[in-house]
This record gives C-alpha cells, sequence and structure tokens, in this order.
C-alpha cells in the first residue's frame, strides 16, 4: 500500500516544494551551465523507469561535448567542466529531476535509472531493482554510491526493493543529506564518474 498509494503522493508534493525552494539554485545553475556548455544546460537521456518503461530523465550538464583527433568523445575526466566538477560535487545536477519526479517517472528514493543499454546485461536478480520506481537518491547511493562495485549496488537496489517502506525511505532521505554535505563517494577509485557495466 505505502509503495503503490501512499509514496506517490509525498513524492508529488516534496517535488513541487523542492522545485521552488530551489529555484534560486536551479536559475544560477543553468545561467553558469548554459556558458560552460556553448547553450546547452540540461541533459536529456532515455532511461528504464518501472518495469523497464523508458523516460526521459532531465540532468544538469556537467560534461562538455569536445571530441578528439578520431572524432570520439574524451574522457568523462577531459569533459567534465570546472564549473561542472563544482555542480557535480554538491549533487546540484540531481535537482532537474524534481520534475522527472512530479511528473511520477521517479520517486525521491529507489534505484537510481542507469542506461537502456544495461537492460539485456542484468542476471534475474538484478533485473528485480526495476519491480520499484527509479529514484533520485537509493540504498546504494547512501551505501557507497560510485565508490562500490557493480555487483555491490545491485545487490542493494535488490534489498530496498525487497524492505520498501516509510521507515526506510525517511533514513535514506537524511543520510542522502549527509553525504552531499561531507561529499562523499562522488568518484569511484579510477574515474571521476562510475565505470561502464559490462554484464556479469
Amino acid at each position: 500500500m505505502y509503495q503503490k498509494n501512499v509514496k506517490p503522493i509525498f513524492d508529488f508534493i516534496l517535488a513541487l516544494i523542492g522545485l521552488i525552494l530551489a529555484s534560486p539554485i536551479l536559475l544560477f545553475a543553468t545561467i553558469a551551465l548554459f556558458f560552460a556548455n556553448n547553450g546547452k544546460p540540461f541533459f536529456l537521456q532515455k532511461r528504464p523507469g518501472l518495469h523497464g518503461k523508458p523516460f526521459f530523465i532531465i540532468k544538469f550538464k556537467t560534461m562538455n561535448d569536445k571530441k578528439g583527433a578520431n572524432g570520439d568523445l574524451l574522457s568523462d575526466a577531459e569533459r567534465l567542466t570546472k564549473i561542472g566538477h563544482v555542480v557535480r560535487k554538491l549533487s546540484i545536477d540531481e535537482l532537474p529531476q524534481l520534475i522527472n519526479v512530479l511528473k511520477g517517472d521517479m520517486s525521491f528514493i529507489g534505484p537510481r535509472p542507469l542506461l537502456m543499454e544495461y537492460l539485456p546485461l542484468y542476471n534475474e536478480e538484478q533485473a528485480r531493482r526495476h519491480n520499484v520506481k527509479p529514484g533520485i537518491s537509493g540504498w546504494a547511493q547512501v551505501n557507497g554510491r560510485n565508490a562500490i562495485g557493480w555487483n555491490e549496488k545491485f545487490k542493494l537496489d535488490v534489498e530496498y526493493v525487497d524492505h520498501c517502506c516509510f521507515s526506510i525511505d525517511l533514513k535514506i532521505f537524511f543520510l542522502t543529506i549527509k553525504k552531499v554535505f561531507y561529499r562523499e563517494d562522488i568518484s569511484s577509485e579510477t574515474s571521476k564518474t562510475m565505470e561502464v557495466f559490462n554484464g556479469n
């Protein structure tokens, strides 16, 4: 009952309040990233939602589109702009996803929506992470975020699916605030962002 009926109401109300309160930050970040990314402050990408149904996630664009001599995009570390680094470090890049929550594509709390091309790579257990709506933050994010490997991340996602309730969501919410405040686990050990998932 909580997952299907109560949580969506909480999500809508909190997303609306969040957008209003965060509007000055959203405006400043939009302007700064507009100039840093040649007029492209936002990043839209198709991601799998509930039961794998695709939707377009909205994030601030923290990396430019610079390419190497061979025409391929440079590495994430090379394309991450200075303002993008600050936006990512403070987790401001996630704020536009409040619009996704307002639309019902996402929840505040749930497994992070990953890439569409990962869908056929999951085993049966890992695929259960899509049995709930994806979230802005989740159990894996407050237990390592980009500093843990894929197998551990998926294990935590499925644990959340099996034990989702108001008390756990509340715990994740406050742990997320702590993570953002102390700027913990933003990068993996070998990358500015999380490495690509290549299957099991």
